[in-house]
């Protein structure tokens, strides 16, 4: 029996965040929660289903152990490699992230 190989380039991180998602410009909105993040990937779980090889904007604050030790927020474009059943009703979506531009700081 082959081990599973680790496909992942870079460390991830275990965070539940709160994440943003469009699944394409111009469509409603959708709301999610990271499991686990890095700088070139993300896995979430949200209550609509996503095919995979589609295309996300994503919308999430980085935690400090990916950045230069200060939490910020990001833009992210992601494609969806893979779709799994999640807890209860949500999805399990894994994506690559392909571009992740820094949001600036928005003072209210």
């Amino acid at each position: 029996m082959n081990p599973k190989t680790e496909r992942r380039s870079r460390a991830r991180v275990a965070a539940q965040l709160p994440v943003r998602i469009r699944s394409t410009p111009g469509t409603v909105e959708q709301t999610g929660q990271t499991r686990d993040v890095s700088t070139n990937g993300v896995f979430l779980y949200t209550n609509s289903r996503m095919e995979a090889g589609s295309d996300l904007e994503l919308v999430l604050m980085l935690p400090s152990e990916l950045t230069a030790g200060e939490k910020c927020w990001v833009c992210c474009q992601a494609k969806v490699i893979r779709v799994e059943d999640g807890p209860g009703r949500d999805f399990g979506v894994a994506a690559e992230i392909r571009r992740l531009d820094v949001l600036p700081e928005l003072v209210v």
